[in-house]
């Protein structure tokens, strides 16, 4: 694919990072963050990822080069974080291949659990400055008014399209997960089914640093044991899935979670999926699994007692 449609800021960045402008493009991902797959004259392949500068961007990357310095399978940062008018821009290193792992069963959701109980220990060993404010949606901690972070062009919508149950569990969750004083620590909040890769049955690369954040430990294992299978749009995996996710994330950590950290790792299991229903029904997306998570909430919030 020719590079004629990438921003005309880009071809001038490369040459001032790599000495090089590209000639090819790979891939060309625009969402929250906008990603580039490059090849550049040399026949080099690189990655190129903008987003909003909102302060995060830095602790991220750095994050994200010491557990690739650590051996940890990611991509690894080739330039810092750099401003390129209102976005910060840093590139890494193409790591392709793989394929996805998919299912949500228990089975699954244990294998899911391994590569987060690594992924956690291995950023015990990293200090960066936390990297906040942490992802909206996993933003039960913020301090707009009302029950959802504020999102430019999303608050202005009818709000009375969201489903009446997602409201409701929002509601408690907002009053249950800021309740805790467990500690925070650095973490995955962002660990899709579509943000790794697997080879040979291990696996090869975990993606989206982007969205580390900086929660309860718990918290963020239970968000990880809601949207592991996640591949589209809102789901949630079956109760027992959740259940053995954490046990296993438990048991390769070598730790039992208090009751306290129970409470919350299922709090935090429910809150990405409310986000993404609310998120999907406002921009207009059709239910994916709106029915699956219906179904599930009350269980939920009953192990959470929220």
């Amino acid at each position: 694919m020719p590079p004629a449609d990438l921003p005309d800021w880009l071809p001038d960045w490369c040459v001032g990072q790599f000495g090089e402008p590209p000639v090819g493009v790979l891939f060309d991902v625009r969402s929250m963050s906008a990603v580039f797959g490059l090849r550049l004259t040399s026949g080099r392949d690189v990655v190129v990822k903008a987003r909003e500068h909102d302060g995060r961007a830095a602790s991220c990357v750095a994050a994200q080069a010491r557990l690739a310095e650590q051996g940890f399978p990611c991509a690894r940062p080739l330039t810092p974080v750099l401003r390129a008018g209102t976005l910060a821009v840093h590139a890494e290193e193409y790591r392709p291949g793989g394929e996805l792992l998919r299912g949500d069963s228990p089975e699954v959701a244990r294998r899911y659990a391994a590569v987060f109980a690594r992924l956690m220990t291995e950023l015990e060993h990293v200090s960066v400055a936390p990297p906040v404010p942490n992802p909206r949606w996993i933003r039960w901690d913020h301090a707009d008014s009302g029950v959802w972070p504020a999102i430019e062009g999303l608050d202005e919508r009818d709000q009375s399209a969201v489903p009446g149950y997602i409201v409701d569990a929002a509601t408690r969750l907002r009053e249950r997960l800021p309740a805790t004083d467990l500690p925070r620590v650095l973490g995955h909040a962002d660990f899709e089914a579509q943000n790794l890769r697997w080879q040979d049955g291990e696996v090869w690369a975990v993606h989206d640093w982007d969205s580390l954040a900086w929660q309860p430990e718990a918290a963020l294992v239970g968000a990880a044991s809601g949207v592991f299978p996640k591949t589209g749009p809102a789901t949630l995996p079956p109760i027992e899935s959740s259940a053995a996710f954490l046990v296993a994330y438990q048991d390769f950590r070598g730790r039992r979670f208090s009751a306290e950290e129970q409470e919350i790792a299922w709090a935090a299991s429910l809150w990405p999926a409310a986000h993404d229903v609310r998120w999907e029904t406002l921009h207009g997306i059709p239910p994916g699994s709106d029915e699956v998570i219906r179904r599930q909430v009350s269980e939920r919030l009953r192990r959470a007692k929220a």
